[in-house]
C-alpha cells in the first residue's frame, strides 16, 4: 500500500512540476497551424545563408513564420545568429561575444556577402507581416540580453513570441512580460552536454516550475512523456526541425522546418 501512496505523491509532484503556463490564448493562435522556416527560408546549398536577410525576406514572402536566434556581441548589440562560435558560418575563430558589431559584420556567411544583421534590422525585413519564433540563446550576459530583446520587441508591431533552452530566460520573461507568449525548447536528455541530472530535469521539463512555458519546443524524435503530458496540461507543442520527407506534422500544434517548402499552413 505504501509503495502505491508513495507512487501516486511523485506523480502528482512530477505534474505540478512541469505545468504550462496559463492564459494567452489569443496569443497561441498565432503560433499554432503554422510552418516555421528554420533560421529563416535558408537553402542546403548555402547559396542563401540560415539567420541572413534575405533567408528571412523569403520565408515572409512565402507566407511562412520565421524562427531565429539572438545574442549579444561584445559591444552588446543585438544580433542574429545561432552558434556561440564563428568557425561554421563564417570561418573566422573565436565567440561571437568576443567580437564587436563592426567586427562582426566584416565577416561574410558562408560563401556569400551577406553579413550577421541586427535582430532590428530583420524585424525591418518581416515588418510585421508574418509570426516570429525568437530563441534567446543561453550565455554570461543573458539578463542582458532578455531586457535589450524585450525593449526592441515592445518597440516592434509584429506577432512574436520567445523560447529557450536556458529555462532561466523562460522565467525571466514570466516574470518582466507575462503577456508574452513563451516556449521552452527541450532535446532527449543525451543531446545536452551537461551532467546527467541537469540533463534530466531539463530533458522533462521539469524546470517548468520556473518558466511555467506556453509551448513545449521538441527537438527529434518522439516526444518523452513530459512533453506529451504537457499537451495535454493545454501547453502547444511545437517540433523541430523538419526536414524532407518529415510524416508527423498532424501530431503537432505547429513546425519549425528547413532544406524544403511545405504549406504555411499545416
Amino acid at each position: 500500500m505504501w509503495f502505491w501512496i508513495v507512487l501516486a505523491a511523485l506523480a502528482v509532484c512530477w505534474v505540478f512540476f512541469i505545468l504550462p503556463g496559463r492564459g494567452a490564448a489569443e496569443r497561441r493562435r498565432m503560433v499554432t497551424g503554422r510552418n516555421f522556416a528554420h533560421r529563416g527560408l535558408h537553402s542546403q546549398d548555402g547559396t542563401v545563408p540560415e539567420n541572413s536577410l534575405p533567408a528571412f525576406a523569403a520565408a515572409t514572402d512565402a507566407g511562412y513564420g520565421s524562427e531565429l536566434d539572438v545574442q549579444l556581441s561584445r559591444d552588446g548589440q543585438v544580433v542574429v545568429f545561432h552558434d556561440d562560435d564563428l568557425p561554421r558560418m563564417t570561418g573566422a575563430e573565436g565567440r561571437v561575444d568576443s567580437r564587436t558589431l563592426a567586427e562582426l559584420q566584416a565577416l561574410r556567411l558562408g560563401n556569400t556577402n551577406e553579413t550577421i544583421p541586427l535582430f532590428t534590422d530583420v524585424l525591418g525585413v518581416v515588418a510585421g507581416r508574418q509570426p516570429l519564433i525568437v530563441e534567446l540563446k543561453s550565455g554570461p550576459a543573458w539578463t542582458e540580453l532578455c531586457e535589450k530583446t524585450l525593449a526592441i520587441l515592445r518597440a516592434y508591431d509584429g506577432p512574436y513570441c520567445v523560447e529557450s533552452f536556458d529555462p532561466r530566460i523562460v522565467a525571466w520573461f514570466r516574470k518582466n512580460a507575462p503577456d508574452i507568449l513563451r516556449g521552452q525548447l527541450l532535446n532527449p536528455a543525451r543531446e545536452y552536454s551537461c551532467c546527467h541530472l541537469r540533463a534530466f530535469f531539463l530533458s522533462r521539463g521539469l524546470c517548468n516550475l520556473i518558466a511555467r512555458p506556453h509551448f513545449m519546443a521538441w527537438g527529434g524524435g518522439a516526444p518523452n512523456l513530459s512533453v506529451r503530458l504537457c499537451r495535454l496540461l493545454g501547453a502547444v507543442g511545437v517540433f523541430w526541425t523538419a526536414r524532407p520527407g518529415f510524416a508527423n506534422k498532424d501530431k503537432w500544434d505547429a513546425v519549425i522546418f528547413e532544406y524544403y517548402t511545405p504549406s504555411p499552413r499545416l
